[in-house]
């Protein structure tokens, strides 16, 4: 089962003739010239599945209830009681790295929480510094929209956007199955400040280039393009027809251009031979990925 609406921003197909965008050409160069300065320096591109991403927990009905305090960010009271009783496992784990990140997600409600900064104590029990909370979920385009919970705003999210966690992220089992059904997130060093386009409802954006791609921006691979006839990898090419189906939406600043996959909630299962990645850094995948066929579509308002 995937989340979100199935006609939604994530899962539902692109048409092969949706229109480019008249600053495609430019922008993509833009793009290609920070991929080949980031595979000369040895720095990217890289798909983020420790840091810089969230641990994903699909949760039963039965699930006890625990609150989620919001410290550090300000009141908020339709976010406080939106944590006020949130289906965390116990052994639940944030992301490591800086951001400690976590996603809970119980199809059974329909809802879906996701916390930044988040931390548990035995005498504090969990805290987070933001994130959102949405319900109705498989009826949800796929952002935290003033409509996604009750008293809702077009700032919650851990994203610089406001699109979830969730949306775009590559789970493991999508990779064991070989492919991926739905639009990929992306992170880039240099997006456009003040600038944002659906389905972004922020932007964390610093760059005044025009050539910078403004955070909201999607990308789809050219729909002509033999992806077969490339060889890629296994885990390159399930990337490749996602973003030639899909799409590619620009989530996030980041210092490298990244994808996102979801955090491991116990071993790891990318690295090693017998790993997702096959003995394969995240930068050796993508550098067979063709980043110059990427283009610029437009596909909302």
């Amino acid at each position: 089962m995937l989340p979100f609406a199935s006609a939604g921003i994530w899962n539902a197909p692109l048409a092969s003739v949706t229109p480019l965008d008249p600053d495609s050409t430019q922008l993509i160069a833009q793009l290609g010239r920070e991929v080949a300065r980031e595979q000369r320096a040895g720095t990217g591109p890289w798909i983020n599945s420790t840091w810089a991403t969230t641990t994903v927990y699909v949760v039963p009905a039965a699930q006890p209830l625990v609150p989620v305090r919001l410290v550090g960010h300000g009141a908020d009271p339709a976010l406080e009681q939106a944590w006020s009783e949130v289906p965390v496992p116990a052994s639940a784990r944030p992301s490591p790295g800086d951001d400690h990140e976590m996603t809970i997600w119980q199809p059974s409600t329909d809802r879906l929480w996701e916390f930044w900064h988040l931390a548990h104590s035995p005498t504090g029990g969990w805290q987070a510094q933001w994130g959102g909370a949405m319900s109705r979920v498989h009826t949800n385009p796929g952002s935290f929209s003033a409509s996604a919970w009750p008293g809702a705003k077009l700032w919650w999210g851990a994203t610089a956007t406001s699109l979830p966690l969730l949306g775009g992220l590559i789970r493991t089992a999508e990779l064991r199955q070989g492919h991926i059904d739905h639009a990929l997130a992306l992170a880039v060093p240099h997006t456009r400040a003040g600038v944002y386009r659906w389905p972004a409802q922020r932007t964390d954006g610093t760059t005044t280039g025009v050539t910078s791609l403004p955070e909201g921006t999607r990308l789809r691979l050219d729909p002509a393009l033999d992806v077969a006839a490339l060889h890629l990898p296994p885990v390159t090419r399930a990337i490749a027809l996602a973003a030639q189906r899909y799409g590619i939406l620009v989530r996030d600043t980041a210092p490298n251009v990244a994808l996102y996959a979801e955090a491991p909630t116990g071993s790891d299962p990318y690295g090693g031979a017998a790993g997702l990645y096959a003995a394969r850094r995240p930068d050796q995948l993508l550098a067979r990925f063709p980043w110059s066929r990427l283009q610029v579509v437009r596909t909302g308002p």
